[in-house]
């Protein structure tokens, strides 16, 4: 059996993993990254290059420039019907993920003097030494970041329907005509809104009263209403009794609100959240603690309570997401093995649900700054008041500002707008460096861009914004 012996090693593949690698490279530590997790369709990039943000924001651009294609805002213009080849759709997705994962992943790891990549799934054997296939690899530190994949509500019957996580819903090769998605949440939302544009008769199965719960509710509500608009069933208070395949068709039996109901489809997306890819680790060999849903416990230097183990990534839990995932992989390192100790504020950390329009945000939410004992003054603008929202036509969506009543700093940012994602940044610089409502204002914006839609939040703190003139400061 071989032997090997390294500085560091890195049991995963993804965000986290690469961002630690090229941290410890640049630091001259000899290191070797474990790639294989139960992510079966995540390779080299993990999660989010292969069956995550890369490809669903591709098909989910396509099926909003496919859906826009059969109706205007503007009278001037006359759409008609068109066709989608949802085959070349696919096809393309998967020339772009290719394309991602070499230039972004592959090459750069090649590129890495000090690391050296390892095939196969790693577990630990003993507080030091990792076994990956055939190979016994030893190290002084380790950085866990093997990921999580989709969970599966345990439900009865589920065995034996075949259903789709987000990995076999990125690469069907025949659009289907229905879909049940369970789950309304990020992952949910997004799928289910773009196969609705692809064509496909949606129906959203949400366990809670109401679809993105941890977010305000105001933009639950608003969007909800937009995605039913489309055409989409949202159900919400959903338990669900009982799954069962019949031909082709997927069968739920459910529970509404206490009413017993069934719905059926050609397929069955479960989108409710996921699992920590902990379970063949045997961490505590290592000396690691898991929560008791299994992902690895630490604290906010990403350090576990083994004291050479460190976690970054989606094994660590909330929130999942590639940014974030990243940071978590070089602080570690750099905690590991550089001067000083770094932490992350996941405060500052934004959020987005890639919807059409989409949802974004960072900071506390009405309902947390109060639990925090935080006096909020809020304010909630709609994105009617925002002259390019009329311009461009769309004027669907929302912005809603959380202060400091007594300070008037900015704890929390939400929006609910076309190109949300893009415009939450400076929501997360005002939260990170403790900007107030008056510095906002204070800042000159574009105008007409949606990003004033910020601006006008925080001014209407101090008056009605739909009396004021277009220049009013």
């Amino acid at each position: 059996m071989n032997m090997k012996d390294y500085d560091l090693i890195i049991l995963g593949q993804g965000s986290a993993a690469f961002a630690a690698a090229i941290k410890a490279d640049e630091l001259g530590i000899k290191t070797a990254m474990i790639g294989g997790n139960a992510t079966s369709g995540a390779t080299v990039g993990g999660t989010c290059v292969n069956v995550g943000c890369v490809p669903s924001k591709n098909l989910i651009t396509v099926g909003n420039a496919f859906h826009g294609l059969t109706q205007s805002s503007f009278g001037a213009i006359h759409y008609g019907r068109t066709r989608l080849d949802f085959k070349k759709a696919i096809e393309e997705k998967d020339a772009l993920v290719e394309r991602f994962r070499n230039e972004k992943y592959a090459d750069v790891l090649n590129g890495l003097q000090n690391v050296e990549y390892v095939p196969g799934v790693g577990r630990f054997v003993s507080r030091k030494e990792v076994k990956a296939g055939d190979t016994v690899l030893k190290a002084k530190k380790f950085l866990i970041a093997t990921g999580a994949r989709a969970k599966v509500v345990p439900v009865k019957g589920v065995g034996g329907v075949g259903y789709l996580t987000n990995e076999e819903a990125l690469s069907l090769k025949k659009l289907p005509r229905s879909m049940i998605v369970v789950g309304g949440r990020a992952l949910g939302l997004e799928f289910a809104q773009m196969y609705a544009h692809f064509g496909t008769k949606v129906t959203v199965l949400q366990r809670s009263d109401r679809i993105l719960p941890e977010h305000e509710p105001e933009i639950s509500s608003a969007l909800k209403g937009y995605l039913q608009d489309e055409g989409i069933d949202i159900q919400t208070g959903v338990k669900l009794t009982e799954v069962v395949q019949r031909g082709e068709m997927r069968v739920v039996r459910c529970t509404v609100k206490g009413n017993e109901k069934v719905f059926q489809a050609d397929q069955l997306l479960f989108a409710s959240g996921r699992v920590p890819n902990t379970d063949y680790l045997s961490a505590d060999k290592a000396g690691v603690e898991l929560d008791s849903r299994g992902f690895v416990k630490v604290n906010d230097e990403m350090h576990t309570r083994a004291p050479h183990v460190w976690a970054a990534g989606d094994v660590i839990g909330e929130p999942m997401l590639e940014t974030i995932a990243a940071k978590e992989g070089a602080v570690a390192v750099n905690n590991a093995f550089g001067e000083g100790k770094k932490r992350i504020d996941f405060k500052e950390v934004p959020n987005a649900v890639f919807t059409y329009p989409e949802v974004a945000s960072v900071g506390l939410t009405d309902a947390q700054a109060n639990e925090q004992g935080i006096k909020c003054a809020c304010g909630v603008l709609p994105l009617d008041m925002v002259p390019k929202a009329r311009i461009m036509g769309d004027t669907r969506g929302l912005i809603k500002l959380v202060a400091d009543s007594r300070t008037k700093r900015v704890v929390g940012l939400h929006i609910l707008a076309p190109h949300a994602a893009d415009l939450i940044h400076e929501g997360v610089l005002a939260v990170k460096f403790r900007l107030t409502i008056d510095d906002i204002i204070d800042t000159v914006h574009v105008f007409p861009t949606l990003s004033e839609a910020v601006k006008l939040a925080a001014q209407s703190f101090y008056r009605d914004v739909g009396k004021m003139s277009c220049c009013t400061e």
